[in-house]
């Protein structure tokens, strides 16, 4: 069956500079190529859901400018449906100042601009379409207030939700409680349990609210935890040659949305979708280097 997906989300243009290192505090190094893409967390989840074969409607906000021209041209040309994309005249579409050294770790400064004016309205001229949905993402690229809201209206549909809550930040217990998959890196496992998460599994525990609630927690290259109330499971990743790793997050959620509304099994999800990330990183960019599903589909069957 086709998964239908719905994210709540960014959209920020991601201009990006690529150097053999990153400078210190007050150096100018010079950078090696400069790239201006189509970027944002939800952004990003859309596309790479819309490349792993779901049907795929985005929420959100862009400016009355040329960068808003460049999340039009990249959801057309995926098939994502924009609908419900409201254009603000008074806010910039978001931008993202994205640095990435020869290792292919990146340093990242989002200018949030009119994803961070998403209104209440917006949301409720697409219930329809998630109500029809399996599931819905949301991450916290926009206003907080409308993450919960989507959330609240998602779960009062009876669709699944995920909450990807990157980039880090602390979170009322309401908002994580509307999640039935959080999906945090370690780092933003930390900020959400406010304190030490070196023990990954005991951290993620402790933000579960629910008997029926899930962390997948994201480790890199070490792969995926699955923690729930009955089990933790560690789902190794796949060895492949890093060249840059944003937007490996984006893939891997992306990966678990789809996987899920197809009705996969949870270990099976986040096989699929450490699949999906591992392909994101062998490429340069963000939404641009995630993979298609015959790539996912092939890397999964060696």
């Amino acid at each position: 069956m086709t998964a239908k997906i719905v994210v709540i989300g960014s959209f920020n243009a991601d201009l990006t500079s690529y150097m053999a290192r990153m400078p210190r505090p007050g150096e100018t190094v010079h950078g090696d190529r400069f790239v201006t893409g189509a970027g944002g967390k939800g952004s990003n989840q859309a596309v790479a859901a819309a490349r792993l074969g779901a049907e795929v409607t985005f929420i959100g906000r862009v400016g009355a400018d040329v960068f808003a021209e460049l999340a039009y041209e990249i959801w057309d040309a995926e098939g994502v449906n924009r609908d419900y994309v409201s254009q603000d005249d008074e806010h910039a579409t978001g931008v993202a100042p994205i640095l990435v050294d020869s290792s292919g770790e990146n340093m990242i400064v989002v200018v949030l601009g009119a994803n961070s004016h998403v209104q209440a309205a917006d949301i409720d001229a697409a219930r329809e379409r998630i109500a029809a949905a399996d599931v819905l993402i949301a991450q916290l690229e926009i206003n907080l207030d409308m993450v919960a809201y989507a959330l609240q209206t998602a779960k009062a549909l009876g669709v699944a939700t995920i909450l990807n809550p990157a980039p880090a930040a602390a979170l009322p217990a309401e908002t994580i409680q509307l999640a039935d998959y959080l999906t945090p890196n370690e780092t933003e496992l930390e900020t959400l349990s406010g304190g030490d998460a070196t023990d990954v599994e005991m951290a993620a525990r402790g933000l579960l609210t629910r008997a029926d609630q899930t962390a997948v927690v994201t480790l890199g290259s070490q792969g995926a935890q699955i923690v729930s109330g009955a089990e933790s499971i560690s789902v190794p990743t796949y060895e492949v040659d890093v060249v840059d790793t944003t937007g490996a997050g984006d893939a891997f959620n992306a990966g678990l949305a789809v996987a899920l509304a197809e009705g996969m099994a949870l270990a099976e999800a986040a096989r699929f979708a450490n699949a999906t990330a591992a392909l994101c990183v062998t490429k340069r960019g963000t939404a641009r280097s995630t993979p298609y599903r015959a790539e996912v589909d092939a890397l999964l069957a060696t």
